[in-house]
């Protein structure tokens, strides 16, 4: 069989967690006299959501204010960037590249524009499914694109666009593409909030005094407490003028499926995603793992960070104890040296470190959300045993990841999926532990207190695509199968 590359050393420089990754985070405000750093501090809570750039536009008297650059909410803005940021309304984003290649400065959001109609600024979490048949389609009749993104595809039919307003011309403009969007918008007199008639990704509406928040995730809210009002729909559009919001519902309807990954890994453990608490729904899926996968162990460690609830909710569910025995490094930038001198494992070492006093003589169950190519768990396996682990069991808090998404969603390609060519036995092979089990599809569902068919995608899992993808030879179900 043909397994992923094996070589023990590797450039740091490159290093990324073996997961998939969420495209990006969008936060908005209406109203308010600190709105910039109010932004800046919705952005700092969405941190999770995309580590690459980050960016807040600003407007007041009819003058956009922008500063976006790379790196991580606190590098790319310090108090004077805030401070100079002026206007009572804003948006900002977060972003973890897909489709639109790195973070490079040309793809940076919010994209700030001037149209005949006036400035306007956007900012977006999701893939179009048709946003390359678009893009080709604006081009032939001669706009010109400064980035490879979908939003500016967004952007363009915006401004194409002849309705009287704004609200309607991002209305017209979202009618003509198709895929997965959370968006937040901005022109000179109004913040729009709009989420796909999917529902793929996440969108709330909060409220602080007279002012409207709008944020990927609840936890954002809480860091500048606001009060969350509700989810925005599935195809609902909000509109908020001054300190009065108004609702609409342009877009035929669509049966929903949110990304049942928001669940297993993207969104952070304190917030509430279309009424289900995150952390609580990973610590069932831990138990529901536990009821599935049992088997005889003295100690359940999570692999941090995102495999602790999960692993929580196993150990208690099987009455094994609870140890934090691996620990992680939560100062690691982007970048780092590496020592001349080869250490085995020295990019996991530097993020993830065994301790030799819980591990020793002790059969260990490891909980992990996934396993995407397999090369960390690999590592992380034989990390523990050479902290002296007598036995190490592999459970997964989700089934196979055996499909790329095409949603908004940073996937490695299909052939590049550790699951979709081989067996479980294979994989448990792969990572040198000494057995390995993933949850049930009918388990993750349990857990978050739905079925199958009660409004998620899982794509990921199942291979079932709910949007088609109208150019052929992007279609994700053809590149299937000439993979075969």
């Amino acid at each position: 069989m043909n397994f992923p590359e094996q070589a023990e050393y590797y450039p740091l420089i490159s290093i990324t967690d073996d997961h998939f990754h969420d495209e990006c985070g969008v936060f908005g405000i209406s109203n308010h006299a600190e709105a910039s750093n109010l932004v800046y501090l919705g952005l700092y809570a969405l941190q999770h959501r995309g580590q690459e750039s980050a960016g807040i536009v600003t407007v007041e008297d009819r003058i956009f204010h922008c500063k976006r650059g790379r790196g991580l909410v606190a590098d790319v803005f310090k108090r004077h960037d805030v401070d100079r940021l002026q206007g009572r309304f804003a948006i900002g984003h977060v972003r973890y590249s897909t489709a639109g290649g790195s973070a490079t400065t040309r793809n940076l959001q919010p994209i700030v524009v001037d149209t005949a109609h006036g400035g306007m600024a956007m900012a977006h979490n999701g893939n179009l499914v048709n946003g390359v048949e678009m893009r080709r389609s604006l081009e032939r009749r001669g706009s010109i694109f400064q980035s490879t993104m979908d939003t500016e595809v967004i952007v363009h039919l915006t401004a194409l666009s002849r309705c009287r307003n704004f609200p309607e011309r991002l209305v017209e403009a979202l009618s003509q593409v198709q895929g997965a969007y959370a968006l937040v918008a901005l022109d000179e007199h109004h913040l729009i909030g709009v989420r796909d008639p999917n529902g793929f990704r996440p969108l709330v509406l909060g409220r602080i005094g007279k002012s409207y928040v709008l944020s990927s995730e609840t936890c954002a809210l809480k860091l500048i407490d606001a009060e969350f009002i509700r989810d925005i729909e599935p195809g609902e559009m909000v509109v908020i003028k001054g300190d009065k919001v108004e609702s609409f519902y342009p877009f035929p309807k669509r049966k929903r499926h949110l990304c049942i990954f928001e669940y297993v890994y993207f969104a952070r453990p304190d917030s509430t995603i279309d009424g289900v608490n995150v952390y609580e729904s990973r610590k069932r899926i831990g138990s529901r793992l536990a009821v599935e996968s049992l088997v005889d162990a003295d100690l359940v460690v999570p692999v941090p960070d995102s495999g602790v609830p999960a692993a929580l909710g196993y150990a208690q569910k099987a009455n094994i104890p609870f140890e934090l025995g691996i620990i992680r490094n939560h100062y690691i930038g982007r970048t780092f040296i590496e020592p001349q001198q080869a250490i085995r494992h020295f990019g996991v070492k530097i993020k993830l470190n065994a301790n030799p006093s819980v591990f020793k003589g002790k059969r260990v169950i490891l909980v992990d959300d996934s396993i995407v190519r397999g090369t960390t768990s690999r590592k992380i396996v034989k990390m523990v045993r050479a902290a002296g682990a007598k036995e190490v069991h592999m459970r997964i808090s989700s089934p196979p990841t055996t499909n790329p998404c095409y949603y908004g969603i940073d996937t490695p390609t299909r052939k590049e999926l550790l699951a979709a060519s081989h067996s479980v036995k294979e994989m448990k092979n792969y990572i040198t532990a000494d057995s390995l089990a993933f949850l049930s599809m009918e388990g993750m569902y349990q857990a978050i207190n739905g079925r199958a068919d009660s409004g998620y995608c899982d794509a990921c899992f199942s291979g079932n695509y709910p949007l088609p993808f109208p150019v052929p030879e992007l279609d994700p179900q053809l590149t299937l199968l000439q993979e075969g």
